[in-house]
């Protein structure tokens, strides 16, 4: 079955360029009403441009439907507006794409704590507002389906985004606990640790490698993250037309006695301790004590 969107109220942070763009003008080829956010500027969150009304625009002239935002997701009465607007318009908002974001990248070394501060305050705090701003009416409806943007940098590490992984490492951690407390209502969060040429990326790609990692690429996996029949909970990396699955393990680990419940009883027993033979995906953090408990009792 083709998966459409009509009659449903899409919001799209970042939406001006870049991988954004192409979330919200797929969105609306598939009947979505799109709000697309933009506060403008270049990667490293300076400047100002009317690139959510362009795309606006690009929308219109095919046949779609779509209002522009300037609002910037550091500001959360900025995003309850946005959402405000978007139900006085349009009488609901359904679907949620977390996407804006900025790049100061340095080394740990050399970088400002205001460089720091300032990509944590847009990426982690800028999507847990606007998710916020979003929420009350999620709920009211029984229904909502968020997308957050992680990356592998923050999954996995990158030298000189110490900033930009900790704040993505974070989205993760806040899309698994919403998860759970949206499942009640009906509101799906998942997470994309997308790969593409875009505006963010612009020269950390070799040129051919910026040609292969299209957003067109990607697109499809973050449709079908805010579909009706999406999954939950889930974090799916996507780029060059991959899609991939990611997941955080727990080994079952060694109950450590006696002696052996020291620094040095486990420098002994390591080996063991990280063997991944029976290791699990955990639901919840509960489910750590929950594993503890069982190889406690040999289980």
């Amino acid at each position: 079955m083709s998966i459409r969107f009509d009659d449903r109220v899409a919001i799209v942070t970042g939406a001006g360029g870049g991988l954004g763009r192409h979330y919200a003008l797929e969105l609306a080829k598939r009947g979505a009403r799109v709000v697309v956010n933009d506060l403008g500027g270049d990667r490293s969150g300076t400047g100002t441009s009317d690139a959510a009304q362009a795309v606006v625009e690009e929308i219109r002239v095919a046949g779609g439907t779509a209002m522009a935002n300037g609002a910037s997701v550091a500001d959360y009465d900025q995003m309850a507006e946005m959402v405000a607007r978007a139900n006085e318009a349009w009488g609901g908002v359904h679907i949620l794409i977390n996407n804006a974001g900025v790049l100061r990248d340095k080394s740990f070394a050399k970088m400002e704590p205001a460089d720091f501060a300032f990509v944590v305050q847009v990426h982690l705090l800028g999507t847990a507002y606007a998710t916020k701003a979003c929420w009350d009416t999620f709920r009211a409806q029984n229904y909502g389906r968020v997308l957050m943007t992680s990356s592998s940098s923050g999954l996995f590490g990158n030298f000189g985004q110490s900033n930009y992984a900790a704040a993505k490492l974070g989205i993760a951690g806040l899309a698994r606990t919403l998860h759970l407390e949206g499942a009640k209502h009906d509101i799906r969060v998942n997470t994309i640790a997308p790969t593409a040429g875009t505006r963010m990326t612009e020269g950390l790609f070799p040129d051919a490698a910026f040609a292969a990692f299209v957003p067109e690429k990607v697109a499809p996996a973050a449709l079908y993250l805010v579909s009706e029949d999406a999954p939950s909970g889930q974090i799916v990396g996507a780029g060059a037309g991959v899609v991939q699955a990611s997941y955080l393990t727990l080994t079952p680990g060694v109950a450590l006695h006696g002696d052996d419940l020291s620094p040095e009883g486990v420098a002994r027993h390591w080996t063991a301790i990280t063997e991944r033979a029976g290791e699990i995906v955990p639901g919840s953090g509960a489910e750590q004590a929950m594993l503890i408990a069982r190889t406690l009792h040999g289980g």
